[in-house]
């Protein structure tokens, strides 16, 4: 996948995109592939050092879609 990546703290010209592993579910995880996502304050707080977040990092805590895997121990996906 495709994914906009942090790997140092600043403005918006520390975003950079590259290729990156897809998500693999965790024991109570699903994986949901994205159909929106929004960009809000506390995004620009952590990549800003604001608020203490490790580099590199994906950005990004705020979305919708829809779940194509899950963990052990997640709930059935609806539909699947």
């Amino acid at each position: 996948m495709r994914a906009i990546v942090v790997s140092e703290l600043g403005g918006p010209e520390v975003l950079t995109v590259a290729d990156a592993s897809d998500p693999v579910a965790g024991p109570g995880q699903v994986v949901v592939e994205v159909a929106a996502a929004g960009v809000n304050f506390i995004d620009t707080y952590r990549r800003s050092g604001v608020y203490k977040q490790p580099v590199p990092y994906i950005p990004g805590s705020e979305g919708a879609g829809v779940g194509t895997h899950r963990g052990s121990g997640g709930r059935r996906l609806r539909g699947r």
